[in-house]
């Protein structure tokens, strides 16, 4: 029998408008739909591509808890993807829906380190939240040569301070309950009067707030500060 197909499809941030044509006809051409989702929400991953589902396709969702110890997630990932395997062994194509790009930060790139080896994988780009930002803000990120220095919320206080001193632009990701980190380091270097913040960019519950009117207590992962270039040529 011959293996299925895997392939890695990024749905863009959130606006199913955004999904290239590409990755349209994929999504609606294989037998079986996996993605990613927490164990008590809906997938956003799913939840953005589902005006193009079809009722006569497989659905599989897996969890990859986040926040966990190299060793521990990696043995819980391995488990997590034996359903798309399963699929792939008995000849179904998969594709696995991921937010976003697939390789930025994907959570789809857990599924292709497992999988890539033993069948034949294609990855289709998407949207990335670094490229919707900006634009929902309304704000040129960089021009000419400015540097951009993309960077997660939760690393520690002092390399945050080491990045942000030494680039022209910057996107901080990841936010949810490091925002008051984020935002303290910004005022301490000067930089909060030029920072952004916003949340859930292109869906529906898009919301853009001054950076001093954030309640902490209510940012989400899926929220970012934009730092944009001070040039403008």
């Amino acid at each position: 029998m011959n293996k299925g197909r895997l392939y890695g499809v990024g749905v863009g941030p959130g606006d199913p408008e955004l999904l290239t044509i590409k990755a349209l006809r994929l999504i609606q051409s294989v037998p079986v739909i996996a993605y990613q989702s927490a164990t008590d929400k809906q997938s956003i991953a799913r939840a953005i591509a589902s005006p193009y589902l079809t009722d006569q396709q497989i659905e599989v969702s897996f969890h990859l808890p986040r926040a966990l110890e190299p060793e521990k997630a990696k043995e819980i990932y391995d488990k997590e993807v034996e359903p798309i395997a399963e699929h792939l062994a008995a000849g179904r194509d998969v594709v696995v829906l991921c937010e976003g790009d697939p390789f930025f930060y994907g959570s789809f790139m857990y599924v292709f380190t497992r999988l890539s080896e033993q069948y034949q994988t294609e990855v289709v780009p998407g949207v990335s939240s670094l490229m919707a930002c900006p634009v929902s803000l309304g704000v040129p990120f960089t021009y000419y040569n400015d540097i951009l220095t993309v960077l997660p919320a939760p690393l520690p206080a002092e390399e945050l301070t080491t990045q942000l001193l030494t680039t022209d632009a910057a996107a901080i990701m990841k936010l949810g309950r490091h925002f008051s980190k984020v935002r303290d380091i910004l005022h301490q270097l000067g930089l909060a009067s030029r920072a952004l913040y916003i949340e859930r960019a292109t869906m529906a519950q898009q919301r853009i707030l001054p950076l001093d009117e954030v309640d902490p207590d209510e940012v989400p992962y899926f929220a970012m500060i934009v730092i944009p270039s001070k040039n403008r040529l």
